[in-house]
């Protein structure tokens, strides 16, 4: 900034004009400065290399699990969260249902309850955080298009946006994501043939 030499943010900006301030040799970028720049370029590049090496390992993993094939069937799974759940769920006997799954992911409503009535909360929290993080985004990805579908699942997340918002609609979908995911694992049948959820 003290040379004038200014990136917007987010590293798709940086990956674009780092490499152009560095190869111009007539701005004020002092040899140290340039050096330092260019060590933590390559870094970045370095870093973008593993990232795209481990992606591709999870979608060969994918590829050759009929588990992982089974949960691509439900809108926002994609590879990455398909191990995930594989990794994280384990065996669906270590759940009773779909929603203790679901609690154990954090996903469910904290209750409290006060003079004999139950109020549900926001969600707890609680349990795998990556995991949750993971689903939560997913269920973002997927609310994005749910307008253009007509089964059941796309109407009841819309018509939930609706009257309650974005981001309330996206952790209710994460929640009847995660309970799905459960499902189809323990009957080793796809969204489809379980839910008639629409590709």
């Amino acid at each position: 900034g003290e040379y004038g030499l200014v990136i917007p943010l987010g590293v798709r900006n940086i990956r674009k004009q780092l490499p152009l301030i560095l190869e111009d040799g007539d701005n004020a970028l002092t040899i140290i400065s340039r050096q330092a720049f260019q060590q933590l370029y390559e870094e970045l590049v370095a870093l973008d290399q593993r990232i795209a090496s481990a992606k591709q390992q999870l979608e060969q993993v994918c590829e050759t699990n009929p588990r992982c094939q089974s949960l691509l069937t439900v809108p926002g799974v994609g590879p990455m969260v398909a191990t995930a759940l594989y990794a994280t769920m384990g065996s669906p006997a270590n759940y009773r249902n779909g929603r203790e799954f679901s609690a154990f992911l954090g996903l469910v409503p904290r209750q409290q309850s006060t003079g004999g009535k139950t109020v549900l909360r926001g969600i707890s929290k609680r349990g795998d955080q990556h995991m949750r993080r993971l689903l939560i985004q997913g269920a973002q990805a997927a609310l994005r298009h749910m307008h253009k579908r007509n089964d059941a699942l796309s109407r009841w997340a819309c018509k939930l946006k609706a009257t309650k918002g974005n981001g309330k609609a996206v952790v209710a979908l994460a929640n009847k994501l995660s309970r799905i995911c459960w499902a189809i694992k323990t009957s080793r049948r796809s969204a489809t043939i379980v839910y008639g959820i629409t590709g």
